[in-house]
């Protein structure tokens, strides 16, 4: 979208500033159609660095995920600042009747990306 949706930005800004991740969303963007579950940023990036920490290949990049503090010594956005970009935990990208990973993956979408999207993780089967 070229002009961001402002109801989903209310969303993503909302998310951001309860610290939740129960939110259920699923995204249309260019190629692919995503669903999974709206992750505060400070969230996602600590979740990556734990994932990336783990991995004996992978371990230099956790840094670039940790999130560093905020003046106020607190880790979220000061809430003047509207998300640019949507957060995704426990994601899979639908493809046919498959969800790609079948365990779900983290996503960081931009929201200008995002042609339609709908409250709500859908389902998929394998059968």
């Amino acid at each position: 979208m070229s002009n961001s949706d402002a109801l989903l930005v209310d969303i993503a800004t909302m998310v951001e500033s309860e610290r939740s991740n129960q939110m259920p969303l699923t995204v249309v963007v260019p190629g692919a159609v995503i669903t999974g579950r709206l992750a505060p940023e400070s969230l996602w990036h600590e979740r990556v660095a734990e994932v990336l920490a783990a991995s004996d290949h992978l371990k230099p990049f956790a840094a670039l995920f940790r999130t560093p503090a905020t003046a106020d010594g607190g880790d979220a956005a000061p809430p003047d600042v509207r998300p640019t970009h949507l957060h995704l935990h426990l994601a899979r990208i639908l493809q046919g009747s498959y969800g790609l990973p079948h365990t779900g993956g983290m996503y960081r979408i931009a929201i200008e990306d995002i042609s339609s999207w709908t409250v709500g993780d859908l389902s998929y089967s394998d059968q």
